[in-house]
């Protein structure tokens, strides 16, 4: 069987949403803690902040919708550049599920959305 079937899908989830036994590996995928999220709250198995956009390119893009283009692909171009990371999200994948753990509010347009693209792609 191929390796890329071997993988499991990765999902999305805000860190302030409740875990769940369907999450498996809870990985959180920002650069900074959630804002008055306690770890005990959030419940990450493990956090990788090299794996978040930069803080120029998270500064840049301050969550604003009009960028959004432009920013999926300059944080696609810093993922190409951490291959060691996505490595490692893609052998998570094939021992468990693994869900992205992440604390934007707008779930559609945050950098979870493209890692999780870039690793499906992978």
């Amino acid at each position: 069987m191929p390796e890329r079937a071997k993988r499991r899908p990765v999902l999305l989830k805000r860190a302030r949403e409740a875990p769940s036994d369907s999450d498996g590996m809870r990985v959180l995928v920002d650069r900074l803690w959630p804002r008055g999220l306690s770890k005990e709250a959030v419940k990450a198995d493990l956090w990788l902040r090299d794996v978040a956009p930069s803080d120029a390119l998270r500064r840049w893009y301050s969550h604003d919708v009009r960028r959004w283009t432009l920013f999926r692909r300059k944080y696609r171009s810093e993922l190409a550049r951490r291959p060691e990371v996505l490595d490692l999200l893609n052998d998570l994948r094939r021992q468990a599920p693994v869900t992205l753990l992440f604390g934007a509010r707008d779930a559609e347009h945050c950098h979870a959305t493209v890692l999780r693209e870039v690793l499906d792609e992978c």
